[in-house]
């Protein structure tokens, strides 16, 4: 019921941020529009921890500041390696295991490692991350395990939060 009611808010308060009306007969059609997909998707079972995740809302608010800051450095890596005369580009295709317990944290991880340039995610294999990474800075970050760690931290203990 919580997971219902907090994508209620959510999507009421997204349609009125983007179409920023006030008149009381559009503002019914926007409520009409939320009611009728929340129904949908409560009927179809996708409200669920996985597909509405409020357990990792307010862990997300430590977590984007820190992705934010990789992808900036991410970005200045790549550009380096692009403009170097030297040409510093070194492919290279690696795994790496994921120590998140569920799909959900393994999404979060997949997804913040191709969001970061110069890295992509392939492929998610039983737990294992094959990744391409376009210079040896891109592939040493990922070595260091620090995303696995806070992707890890964003998804919190399994059962937490439910």
């Amino acid at each position: 019921m919580l997971h219902t009611i907090s994508l209620s808010i959510g999507l009421a308060a997204l349609w009125w941020l983007l179409s920023g009306y006030t008149i009381p007969l559009i503002l019914a059609f926007g409520a009409g529009s939320v009611a009728l997909v929340v129904y949908i998707a409560h009927r179809m079972d996708v409200v669920d921890h996985e597909g509405h995740p409020i357990q990792v809302t307010w862990r997300w608010l430590t977590y984007l500041p820190w992705l934010g800051k990789e992808i900036v450095m991410a970005n200045i890596d790549v550009v380096k390696a692009v403009l170097s005369p030297k040409g510093r580009v070194h492919t290279s295709v690696l795994r790496t295991k994921a120590t998140q317990k569920t799909e959900l944290g393994h999404v979060i991880y997949a997804n913040s490692i191709t969001l970061t340039p110069g890295t992509v995610t392939l492929a998610v294999e039983d737990g294992v991350m094959i990744v391409h990474a376009l210079t040896r800075g891109a592939a040493d970050g990922l070595k260091s395990g620090e995303m696995d760690r806070r992707c890890t931290a964003v998804e919190g203990a399994p059962g937490e939060d439910r």
